[in-house]
Order: C-alpha cells, then sequence, then structure tokens
C-alpha cells in the first residue's frame, strides 16, 4: 500500500519551485542592464573620439587616398619678358618628364606590367634602357608599402615626343589584347613642367637675367629683381575614392605669373651690341665696352649692353678659348685664398700654399664660378671708374645754379695750377701745355679746359661742391630696378675731406668713382630742364590675362638745375661737338651734343686708359642720351687715350637710334648714314686722337682701388675696374716730355675718398 507524501514537505518543495525562477530572472535582468550600461558607455565614448578626432581621421584617410591614387602639380607658368612694343625677350614653353611608377610595374609577379613597359621604352627610344631596369630591380625587390610611384627617367621632352609616345603604348597594349597576351604598358604617366627660353638668345643678357633650371628663382636681370611676380603659384590635383569607391578629383588650378613690359627697344637693343660687338671683333677692340641708351625725359633705358655677352639658353656655357683650364685653376686658386680665409678665422695662405689644402677639381670648380660672376656681370651698373672730363658739366651747372659764376664769367688757362702746402708742390696741367687763355664758361666746356674747371670749384667751395655731387646722384645709388648696383657711399669725399688739391682733381673727374647708370641719370636731367627721373628698365606688369595691373610712370626723384642752366649746357655741349672736342659725334642733319672723358687706369705707370662719351639729341628737344665706355683699348700705353674709339661707337648708335625712334632731323641728312650702314669717317680709329681734352693727371699710384658691385657676382674687386682722370695721348706726352720741374717732386694726393686722410697738411680749404 502506498504511503502519502508529507504534506508539509511538499509544500516547500512546490513554494521553492516557484521561488527560483524569480530568483533567475532577476540576475538576468541585473547582467542586461549592465552590459546595456557598459554598451551605453562605450557607445558614448566612441561617439567623443570620434567627434573630438574627425578632422584627423578625415586627414588621415585623405592621405592614404591620396596616397593610393596620388597627386600631381599643375605647374605654373612663369610670366613672360617683352620689349615696349611687345617682342617677346623671355618666355616659357611646356615640355614633358616621363615618370615611371614602379609600385604599378611590379604589381604581379609574373611581371607582365614590367617587361612589356620596359621593353616599350627601350624600343620608342631607341636604347639601352639598363639604368630604369636596375632601378625597377631595385623596387621589386622591396615591400609593396615602401615601392615609389614616382621617378623622373626622361625631362623635357617636346608635346610631339609625348603624345607620338602615348599612341605607341595604346598600340601596343591593344595588339597584346588582340594576341590574348596579359602583358600591358603600364606606370608610364607624363608631368608638366615650364621651360625657361629666351628666343634671341644673348640680346639683352645684362637687362633679362636667367633662371635656375626649375625657373623658379631669377639669376641676375629682372629675371631675378621681378622673381616674385613673374613666378606665379603652383596648383595640383588630388585623386581619391569617395564613400562609394568611385574616383574623384579636386583640381585646385595654377595661377600663371606675371608678365613684363620693359623699356627696352628691341631694334636699339639690337644696334647697340651689334656696334659694340663690331667694335671688339673687327675694329682695335678693348678689354671690354659698355653702352647705354636711355630717354632723358622719363628715364627709361632703351637699351642697355657690354662686349661681356653669353647665351641666356646656356649662362653657364663658358668659351673654351677665352676661359681655359689653366685661366680657371688660376681664378680658382684666387678664389680659394678667399674660401680659406673665410673659414679658418682670416687666416691667409699664399697661391703657392693654395693647392696643399684644395684638390685641382675644387680649384677648377671655384674658378668656374669666377668666370660665370665675370661673364653674368653688367659693368653698366656694377662697375665705377673715375669719370674724367664728361664730370665737368656738372661743375659748371652747379656754380652756376650758386651764381659762384656766369656763362660769361671768365678764367685765365695758362696750362696748369700750382699748389703748395709750403714743403710739396703739385702742378696739375691742363690739355694744352701753353694754356687756352682767357675763356669763358661755354668755351672752357668746348676746349675742355681742367684750369677753368679748377677755378671754378675753388669759387664753389668744397662744401657747395659736394653738395651738388649728391645732387646730381654721385656717391647714392639710383635704385635703378635691377640687382646688384654699386654702392659708391665711399668713393666720393664729404665736405669735411675733400681738401683744395682733391677738390681741384675732382673738378674734372678725377679721384672720385661713379657707375655709369649714375652718370646717365645725372646727365639726363642737366639737358632735360632739370628733371631727375629714377632710372628703370621695366614699363608694365602685366597679368596672365594681358590686363595691366602697374603701370610704371617716370619717377621724379628731385631737380637738379633750373631751366635756364640747362638751356645753356644744352648749348655749350652742341657747341662742342660743333666745333669742340666732340667732333666725331656729328651726325648730318641732326643738332647732337655731347662730352668726351678719358682717364687714366690705375697703377699709372702700366699707362691704361678708360675712354668715354656721351651724346644727347636733338639738342632743342632732347629725346636720346647715349653713353658709350671703352675700358683699355687694345693698343700699347698712350696710344689707348683717345676719345674718339668711345665717341664713333656712340655715333653709330645715336645714328640708328634716332631713325628707329622717327626722330625728325633738323636738317638734311648724309644717306650714306641710312639705318644699318657703316659710317665712313676717313680714318682708322687709332689714329683718331683729334679729341684730346682731359687733363694731366698728377703721377703716382694709388694705394687701392675699389670696383663696386652689391650683388652676389661681387668676388672680383680689382684695380682695373677703378680709374684716374688724365689727358688724351697729346697731354700725357706733354707731360712726360715737359722740362719743367716739380718742387720737391711732390704728389698729389690720388686715394679714393675711402682711403684718404681728413686733412692735407697746410693746404687751405
Amino acid at each position: 500500500m502506498k504511503t502519502s507524501p508529507n504534506p508539509e514537505a511538499e509544500q516547500r518543495r512546490r513554494r521553492q519551485t516557484k521561488i527560483l525562477p524569480f530568483y533567475m530572472q532577476e540576475k538576468l535582468i541585473i547582467g542586461f542592464c549592465f552590459f546595456l550600461i557598459l554598451f551605453l558607455l562605450l557607445t558614448f565614448a566612441l561617439f567623443q573620439i570620434v567627434r573630438n578626432n574627425n578632422e584627423a581621421f578625415n586627414r588621415k584617410v585623405l592621405r592614404q587616398r591620396q596616397t593610393q591614387y596620388g597627386s600631381k602639380v599643375l605647374p605654373a607658368k612663369r610670366g613672360d619678358i617683352m620689349d615696349r612694343n611687345g617682342t617677346i625677350l623671355a618666355t616659357s614653353q611646356k615640355v614633358y618628364n616621363l615618370i615611371v611608377d614602379a609600385r604599378t610595374m611590379t604589381s604581379y609577379q609574373d611581371k607582365r606590367y614590367e617587361e612589356a613597359s620596359l621593353k616599350a621604352v627601350e624600343e620608342f627610344f631607341k636604347e639601352d634602357a639598363g639604368e630604369l631596369r636596375a632601378y625597377i630591380a631595385k623596387q621589386d625587390a622591396l615591400p609593396d608599402g615602401k615601392k615609389s610611384a614616382y621617378y623622373k627617367y626622361k625631362k623635357r621632352l617636346s608635346y610631339e615626343e609625348r603624345t607620338a609616345f602615348l599612341d605607341y603604348i595604346d598600340e601596343q597594349n591593344k595588339q597584346y589584347k588582340k594576341d590574348g597576351k596579359k602583358d600591358r604598358i603600364k606606370g608610364l604617366d607624363f608631368e608638366e613642367e615650364y621651360r625657361r627660353y629666351y628666343p634671341y638668345k644673348n640680346l639683352a643678357c645684362n637687362i633679362i637675367g636667367f633662371t635656375t633650371d626649375d625657373g623658379e628663382s631669377g639669376q641676375a636681370g629682372v629675371e631675378q629683381f621681378y622673381n616674385k611676380s613673374l613666378i606665379g603659384t603652383n596648383g595640383r590635383t588630388y585623386g581619391y575614392l569617395d564613400s562609394d569607391t568611385k574616383l574623384q578629383s579636386v583640381i585646385r588650378e595654377a595661377t600663371d605669373g606675371n608678365s613684363l613690359v620693359t623699356t627696352i627697344n628691341y631694334n636699339i637693343q639690337r644696334t647697340v651690341e651689334k656696334y659694340l660687338q663690331e667694335w671688339q671683333t673687327q675694329d682695335v677692340g678693348s678689354k671690354v665696352a659698355s653702352a647705354i641708351v636711355m630717354d632723358p625725359k622719363t628715364g627709361e633705358i632703351l637699351a642697355m649692353a657690354s662686349t661681356k655677352q653669353y647665351d641666356l639658353n646656356e649662362p653657364r656655357k663658358l668659351d673654351d678659348a677665352e676661359y681655359p683650364e689653366s685661366l680657371l685653376l688660376e681664378l680658382g686658386k684666387k678664389e680659394a685664398q678667399i674660401v680659406y680665409k673665410r673659414e679658418h678665422e682670416n687666416k691667409s695662405i699664399s697661391l703657392e700654399e693654395v693647392s696643399q689644402y684644395f684638390t685641382q677639381e675644387e680649384l677648377l670648380s671655384y674658378g668656374r664660378q669666377a668666370a660665370w660672376n665675370e661673364v653674368w656681370r653688367n659693368p653698366v651698373i656694377s662697375d665705377t671708374y673715375e669719370p674724367g672730363s664728361t664730370v665737368k658739366p656738372f661743375t659748371v651747372a652747379g656754380a652756376l645754379e650758386e651764381s659762384v659764376i656766369k656763362p660769361k664769367t671768365t678764367f685765365t688757362c695758362d696750362g696748369k695750377v700750382t699748389l703748395s702746402d709750403g714743403v710739396h708742390t703739385w702742378v696739375i696741367r691742363c690739355i694744352k701745355r701753353d694754356g687756352h687763355g682767357t675763356i669763358d664758361a661755354e668755351q672752357a666746356l668746348m676746349q675742355s679746359c681742367n684750369v677753368y674747371m679748377m677755378n671754378t670749384a675753388f669759387a664753389e667751395g668744397a662744401e657747395t661742391f659736394v653738395k651738388y655731387q649728391h645732387v646730381f646722384g654721385f656717391g647714392d645709388k639710383t635704385t635703378v630696378d635691377l640687382p646688384g648696383e654699386a654702392d659708391t657711399a665711399s668713393l666720393v669725399y664729404t665736405a669735411d675731406t675733400l681738401g683744395k688739391t682733391t677738390l681741384a682733381t675732382n673738378s674734372f673727374g678725377q679721384n672720385f668713382n661713379v657707375t655709369m647708370i649714375q652718370m646717365a641719370s645725372a646727365f639726363s636731367s642737366v639737358i632735360n630742364g632739370g628733371s631727375y627721373y629714377k632710372p628703370h628698365v621695366v614699363k608694365q606688369i602685366l597679368n596672365a590675362n594681358g590686363t595691366v595691373i602697374k603701370d610704371v610712370q617716370p619717377e621724379l626723384m628731385r631737380v637738379t638745375v633750373s631751366e635756364d642752366t640747362s638751356a645753356f649746357l644744352r648749348e655749350a655741349l652742341f657747341q662742342t661737338v660743333e666745333g669742340g672736342t666732340g667732333k666725331r659725334a656729328q651726325i648730318q642733319g641732326y643738332h647732337v651734343g655731347g662730352k668726351t672723358g678719358t682717364a687714366q687706369k690705375l697703377p699709372r705707370s702700366a699707362k691704361n686708359y678708360l675712354v668715354s662719351f656721351c651724346g644727347f639729341a636733338p639738342v632743342e628737344d632732347p629725346q636720346l642720351l647715349v653713353y658709350v665706355v671703352v675700358d683699355t683699348p687694345n693698343l700699347e700705353g698712350e696710344a689707348q687715350a683717345s676719345a674718339s674709339f668711345a665717341t664713333k661707337i656712340e655715333q653709330k648708335i645715336m645714328n640708328d637710334a634716332l631713325q628707329f625712334l622717327n626722330i625728325p632731323p633738323q636738317g638734311e641728312t648724309d644717306p650714306n648714314a641710312s639705318l644699318n650702314k657703316d659710317l665712313q669717317t676717313g680714318e682708322s680709329l687709332v689714329e683718331g686722337n683729334d679729341a684730346k681734352e682731359d687733363a694731366e693727371g698728377p703721377e703716382g699710384d694709388k694705394k687701392e682701388s675699389i670696383s663696386g658691385n652689391t650683388g652676389k657676382n661681387s668676388s672680383k674687386n680689382t684695380k682695373e675696374n677703378t680709374s684716374t682722370s688724365t689727358g688724351e695721348s697729346e697731354a700725357v706726352k706733354r707731360s712726360v716730355d715737359t722740362d719743367e720741374k716739380v718742387e720737391d717732386e711732390g704728389e698729389v694726393p690720388d686715394e679714393l675718398p675711402s682711403t684718404a686722410e681728413s686733412t692735407e697738411a697746410g693746404i687751405s680749404r
């Protein structure tokens, strides 16, 4: 018989059964809530991280996409440089570089892209691509993430070469597909670049300058001075995948550089260079000859050149005949001395010791740099010299302005001025040994009388004389818009340092230095009515669309002389050409004025000369100024001392320039002097010593001479670039042959202002 269960135990069991599920549910609920809270916290934290680092993440994603799909530079075109009439003197041509993407080319182990691409390069360019094969092999050995996608294999291919190669690739890939092959030409692409190009090679090289290979930096000339305006801003294309994995691109367009319209007249520039080169190669020739043509009414430079020329497309190519290796080594040794001194706390080594510290290759490298500096140097603005008698109009002008003299004021010239301090005596001679007699200001300029100039300067006094030197810009930069202008501040005297002897020699262009740009600017002011305009070579700046964004107007710096003084000087200088020392500058049918100058270079014992002529036309309304300087003609000694060398070059330039500008003549012209015909003078340049006009400079050598160049090409400051004024050959002979004894053989102090003593013992001022 079955026993009935304990009722109480059964009841307790049933109660526990009901309680247990509820307890388990409670634990599940608590666990669920815990994980829910944790999830919410993690979600919130992730949200905060994303929100706070969203920009960084975006940048990272963009970088990854850009790395995957790359980007390309869109090069800006450097602005053109033109003459005043739009003739292109410098431009930029688009070229193409062949770029190799090794990452793409080596993406398959079976080399389906690699071999086809290398074969294409070899077959199309007909060359052994061994160098490229070695590069690809090296990249192939790297992990995928380390492989390069950019290797510039060929540079500056033409548009035609690029198009032909792309067509070749397309044809080959179609053939591979047709033949059922997996080979493809991949990993080869082109990038654009601009190459600077100068269509007229060496024309106006001293003005234009050149650029570095990448076209980003101008070197010399307006290329350097206006570099920021010319370069423009590069653009870029960015490729990336969007959220739908579609290839997208962002393009930032390039902004091309501005173009320059210069003041240069192509025809006049070509004429200047033509006659300078004729002088250098077909006539007497010289160490260097330079010329500048200006519009005296505006300060615009119409032409500027020297016989030191170079091809702007190949500025570092040196003429082996002019710069043989032996000369490069010589130049390199001198440069190495400077380098050694700079690097060893001013310790010096001799030329013989240089080879102990520098290899031959280093010396050749220094020599090439020195040679480049010589070739690239612009003598018109970077070289200084003593001007000689071309200064005489300024001496007269200052005295007239201060009413120290009048046009009819006379002085008596007996051929010399004697100065003494009680111990030493100096005799400073005039060109004419027996003197010019009693003459007025116009006759003094016509006959280039030194005695008249000295007496005029004595009447002015040192303070007034120095004042007008600065009024005319001597000792101050013209601030012409070209790099490398010489600083002549230390090459002129102050009122305190200008004694009576140096005042005397300064009056006819001795014992202070100038640059050609200073002389041309000052001369322009005294013939145009007294307005000193800032010289400049840029007329307009245009944007890439050809719109004028800057119009460079003539900038009046100051007034130098009155209209009355200017009118007197124009007439006096006209008479100088008509019946004085500048006869060779005459052009039939035109009224031409001008002044000659001759300077004896240092050391004086070497008898080397620098001769010059500054002319203008028409006299009634000057529209052209031409200034020519010939440094050391290729003759021996005193035969160099003829300003006619410079005058004849100036005459040819002036004749052609007047016709190029259609300036009407004042009379009947000579048909034989028409444009581009050689002028016939009837006698050789070597024999042309009829322009004997300057002083017999005091004998004796200066301690040191200075050639000013504040630009980067200033490594060669030699004695040859500084000179001392003296007379033409006849005057020099008279000085040599004179039987007059100079008491105590005293020498007139001839140091430049930077080396001169501040006082001169016993000589009144």
